[in-house]
């Protein structure tokens, strides 16, 4: 197992550093220091010197990649992919385009108020989808089945927004039970992150229920559960001890992969009902056209999901004694 581990993050260098040149040429080829320059000082009556002031300002004065007016290790160190991406690898952000904010003390500060949400809507989520999918996978072909299933699909078929802007009216505007909007620290923060937590479940629970329903029907249809039920065993006792158990894969697989998206919140629900999040920094950032937060953004989600996906290998034998990694 720990010869397996090392090898995974061992694969997973390159990869991260393949992210690492391909975000930079997206960000300072597609997208030049110039029109970044442009874009943040404003397109109308902005002069050539302003954009270099800009540029030296912010330290993309250099070329891209290869800086050919220098000698030695400068060709390489004196370009802004070194001077902007490289540190990324060892998680110096660096500084914002736009007000000259720490970005790495900023995703310290707000990734809390988005695991408050996050963490509790997952568990919860997780929780709810798998006791309904296999209530429904238990009455399979009744008319409980039937309902669930519409009732799945009518969740699922229902936009986001839908939910949060009903959730505000009910259960802020017209019961006055949750605040609309805001944040606040400490214990205080508990009334502000339970209606973003309802409209998060809400919000999942349809495709949820649907996607884990397809994992039992397809579980209890194969010959070990139909050798348990031939031998007396009660249904329940069939689903929940034996199924379950054997479908944890295609679980961990959806669970686990999901989780670096729990660093992140949800962007849209983050700035509806305006929580200081990592999810409402990247869209600020976005409209205000900060590169340098976006960058760093776009490679801490790409780093997350690559650890998760190692999770989800490595949880495969926690659960199955078949999966061997040699």
């Amino acid at each position: 197992m720990l010869a397996y581990m090392i090898r995974r993050l061992l694969y997973a260098i390159p990869i991260i550093i393949g992210v690492n040149i391909l975000t930079a040429a997206l960000f300072f080829y597609v997208n030049t220091p110039d029109d970044m320059a442009r874009k943040i000082l404003g397109e109308k009556n902005i002069t050539p010197q302003a954009i270099e002031n800009w540029k030296m300002d912010h330290g993309y004065n250099f070329p891209a990649f290869i800086n050919t007016k220098e000698k030695g290790a400068a060709v390489v160190t004196q370009t802004i992919f070194f001077q902007k991406s490289v540190p990324l690898l060892w998680f110096d952000f660096g500084r914002s385009d736009r007000n000259n904010i720490d970005i790495g003390a900023e995703i310290r500060q707000r990734m809390w108020p988005s695991l408050f949400i996050s963490l509790p809507t997952f568990a919860i989520g997780v929780t709810l989808d798998l006791f309904f999918a296999m209530m429904l996978a238990y009455y399979k072909g009744t008319y409980i089945d039937f309902l669930g299933l519409v009732a799945g699909v009518v969740l699922m078929s229902i936009s986001s927004l839908f939910y949060i802007i009903t959730g505000q009216y009910v259960f802020g505007k017209a019961l006055r039970l949750f605040p609309i909007s805001g944040y606040d620290t400490g214990i205080h923060a508990f009334k502000f992150v339970v209606l973003p937590v309802i409209v998060g479940i809400m919000s999942g629970i349809g495709a949820g229920i649907r996607f884990y329903r397809t994992v039992f029907i397809e579980e209890i249809g194969k010959d070990y559960v139909r050798t348990a039920r031939a031998k007396g065993l009660p249904e329940s006792a069939v689903l929940f001890k034996h199924a379950l158990k054997n479908a944890m894969i295609p679980v961990l697989t959806n669970v686990v992969v999901s989780i670096p998206f729990l660093f992140y919140g949800s962007l849209i629900m983050e700035t509806f009902f305006a929580i200081p999040g990592l999810g409402n920094f990247t869209i600020q950032a976005i409209q205000s056209q900060d590169f340098a937060i976006v960058r760093s953004m776009v490679y801490l989600g790409s780093l997350l999901y690559i650890a998760g996906l190692i999770l989800t290998d490595v949880s495969y034998t926690l659960v199955d004694p078949r999966v061997k990694f040699e």
